[in-house]
């Protein structure tokens, strides 16, 4: 399996649409490929992020996030 189609199985692993053929290509592919493991942990670890629960600021911090983001962008203009 060459290594863009590994990349390609990886993803649809990730989103529960590979065959069972193509995780079996794909964890032998991973054996001896360090590329394709390293993005494959990073895969994981990129989805872990986006389908966590997000984190919320309370209402004082986004107004002083904003304050900030606007003096900066004064200072540019």
């Amino acid at each position: 399996m060459p290594c863009k189609e590994a990349n390609h199985v990886c993803d649809k692993s990730q989103y529960k649409e590979a065959s069972l053929l193509e995780k079996i290509k794909l964890t032998i592919h991973l054996i001896y490929c360090s590329a394709c493991r390293k993005y494959t942990k990073k895969n994981a670890k990129l989805t872990k992020l986006v389908t966590k629960k997000p984190v919320t600021m309370d209402t004082e911090a986004k107004e002083s996030l904003k304050s900030i983001f606007e003096k900066e962008l004064a200072k540019h203009q």
